[in-house]
């Protein structure tokens, strides 16, 4: 038997092993500094991302593990290799490779450049970018195209947190930060420092978070069914109503003291 007989074989005893009307645990990364998607509060996951994974899966009768790691890069990792089942994402090339992405997205993301108005960036279209020194996290993608750019240029700096990547803008390390607008903007709002911090009018790109599914895990044989719910909550305005409220309660995080939290 080969090892991908094996490994199938084994996920299937360990299918039929879970007691009657027990429910199956499914096994979601995270990588918490994204608020409104998703950030730690010092003892739990919050935000949009750890909701519609809850609510998605606990309406398909599954329990959650979330599991937390170091940087963005393990979690998808670990994704394409099925140690965890589930991850939100931008699809690409590669990772569509090792996942299957659902159709319906989760939400709309416009990715922007932010930058310090000191030294102000000059910016309209991708190529416009190669004279400077950017900043992204380890694992990030923002396209096929963004990639080949960043392969052809080399002059993008990565780091495991957002606080670090704002934080070498502000002292003029680095020129300009890729982020997600609505994230960054967030997470600005109360970084010391970061009074001068900028954001261009124009986006970089506009892509879809998604739900993606390891392809070595049992979940990824029911993709449509992961769409049809994604469909029902998005027509029901769950989604943005989540949304919401996860920009409100990390509002409300920041302003709480250290100790309260």
């Amino acid at each position: 038997m080969t090892h991908r007989a094996r490994r199938a074989w084994g996920m299937a005893l360990a299918l039929l092993s879970v007691p009657a009307g027990a429910a199956q645990t499914v096994r979601y990364c995270d990588y918490p500094v994204y608020p409104p998607m998703s950030w730690s509060d010092g003892h739990q996951v919050r935000g949009l991302a750890p909701t519609v994974v809850r609510e998605l899966f606990a309406r398909m009768g599954y329990d959650v593990q979330t599991v937390v790691l170091g940087n963005w890069k393990r979690c998808l990792m670990d994704a394409a290799a099925g140690r965890v089942d589930v991850v939100l994402a931008y699809n690409s090339d590669q990772r569509d490779q090792r996942m299957h992405f659902s159709t319906e997205p989760v939400v709309r993301e416009e990715v922007a450049v932010f930058y310090n108005r000191k030294w102000p960036v000059q910016f309209q279209q991708l190529e416009d970018l190669a004279g400077y020194r950017g900043g992204l996290l380890y694992g990030e993608s923002y396209g096929a195209e963004f990639d080949r750019f960043v392969a052809r240029h080399q002059n993008i700096e990565r780091v495991s947190s957002s606080q670090q990547n704002f934080g070498k803008l502000i002292r003029g390390r680095i020129d300009y930060v890729i982020q997600e607008r609505r994230t960054g903007q967030l997470f600005i709002e109360h970084l010391p420092g970061a009074q001068d911090i900028r954001v261009l009018p124009s986006a970089l790109s506009v892509d879809y978070l998604r739900v993606a599914v390891s392809r070595q895990s049992p979940l990824s044989q029911h993709m449509d069914e992961i769409d049809a719910q994604l469909r029902r909550m998005n027509q029901a305005g769950e989604i943005t109503r989540w949304l919401e409220q996860s920009e409100v309660t990390y509002r409300d995080m920041i302003n709480l003291p250290a100790d309260a939290r």
